[in-house]
């Protein structure tokens, strides 16, 4: 019996690699290399680099907005955002002749390095890692599925490997690699070592990957983890004041009496801790601020913190921090920085890249023995059935 059911989980074991091994192959190494995609965009483009020699102080948000206002004055700003302190900050904006473009702004010196209109390397190898640049209809992607799928993949072959791979602890302590025993010995020790020193990121990857298939799921039901940040009433514009005129631009267009750098402001207040990452400036009148950062819980992503201001009235619309989170809303907020390997900078990166790097040679030496395995059965089956001809026709 113990015989079978050996058979039994090892067979189990390769069927939940190897009919997706090109597919999980594939998202494991793009995944490894999105988690260090700033850092390569750093090494490859000196335009990402926030070159910093006379250790000046970080411009605020709002001023980096009004240089590239300057230099395009047609332009219209939508959105900021903030990455490591060695890149650049990222103005997003749209033109007459630029539908969509992002200013690599210097935060330093305020130099604007390059003009990007284009997908740049970190969203494209997040795209491709995240749903195989499948396309998204309304709120669901296959690609985004596919991809989410291959976590009960990798927990079942961990599972499955586990129980095949007996005592399996004291690869911890007397680690084994035979060189001399030939290709398949080696593989196999490769393959066992590698599974059992990464259990812990193996068993990561697949919980946070789990999350993800929720998460889809939950989009496809148009069911919405975060409320949608209210709006100003039309009550609390100038329009029908006395005021309105003196408030108005030069354009005609109202000018809120509460501006970016107020509103940052009333979020540092907020939180002691806060970070500016993420800016969104208001696309109509009744639209709103909102900021978006970083703060004191190092397990929460870069926008867990956050408010929506009334650039009218200055108040504070909703709110949003980890200690006033729902399950699911916290959920969302740790998943990426677990999965990506965020939570400790630079050197945490380094860590999630090796392992996965380690995984995806897992993926490669699993399918090398099953491949190995499988020919030799085939010339195996080939002999046996060669024989059998012989014999009847030795009897015959």
């Amino acid at each position: 019996m113990a015989k079978i059911s050996n058979r039994f989980w090892f067979q189990l074991h390769g069927w939940f690699s190897l009919p997706v091994w090109i597919i999980f192959c594939f998202v494991c190494l793009t995944g490894t290399i999105s988690v260090l995609s700033h850092e390569i965009t750093w090494l490859t483009n000196n335009n990402a680099r926030a070159t910093n020699p006379e250790n000046l102080v970080e411009k605020p948000t709002a001023e980096l907005i009004s240089i590239v206002q300057k230099a395009y004055p047609s332009a219209k700003i939508t959105t900021v955002m903030t990455f490591e302190p060695y890149l650049v900050n990222a103005v997003i904006f749209t033109d007459k002749d630029k539908p969509y473009a992002i200013a690599y702004v210097n935060q330093y010196t305020g130099d604007i390095q390059s003009i990007n209109e284009g997908l740049i390397f970190t969203d494209f190898m997040r795209s491709l890692h995240g749903w195989l640049l499948f396309p998204w209809h309304g709120s669901y992607s296959v690609g985004y599925y596919l991809v989410c799928a291959m976590a009960i993949v990798m927990l079942g072959a961990l599972v499955t490997g586990l129980i095949i791979y007996k005592n399996f602890w004291r690869a911890f302590t007397q680690p084994k690699l035979r060189f001399t025993q030939g290709k398949k010995t080696l593989l196999a020790d490769l393959h066992r070592l590698a599974g059992v020193w990464s259990i812990w990121f193996l068993m990561l990857m697949s919980l946070t990957g789990l999350w993800y298939l929720v998460q889809a799921i939950l989009w496809h039901a148009d069911y919405d983890i975060e409320p949608h940040a209210p709006i100003a009433q039309v009550s609390q514009l100038p329009l029908n004041t006395v005021e309105s005129a003196a408030k108005l631009a030069i354009n005609g267009i109202p000018r809120p009496n509460y501006t970016l750098d107020n509103a940052v402001e009333i979020a540092k207040q907020q939180f002691p801790d806060f970070h500016t990452t993420y800016v969104m400036l208001p696309e109509h009148n009744r639209d709103t601020f909102k900021v978006y950062g970083s703060g004191d819980f190092i397990f929460y992503d870069q926008y867990s913190y956050g408010l929506v201001i009334n650039p009218w009235t200055g108040a504070i619309e909703s709110e949003r921090a980890p200690d006033k989170m729902t399950l699911l809303q916290t959920l969302s907020h740790i998943a990426d920085p677990l999965h990506y390997g965020t939570i400790g900078g630079i050197w945490t990166k380094i860590i999630w890249f090796i392992f996965g790097m380690i995984l995806t040679g897992m993926s490669i030496t699993g399918f090398l023995m099953w491949g190995s395995r499988t020919i030799k059965a085939s010339k195996t089956e080939q002999v046996t059935i060669h024989h059998k001809k012989i014999t009847a026709q030795e009897i015959q």
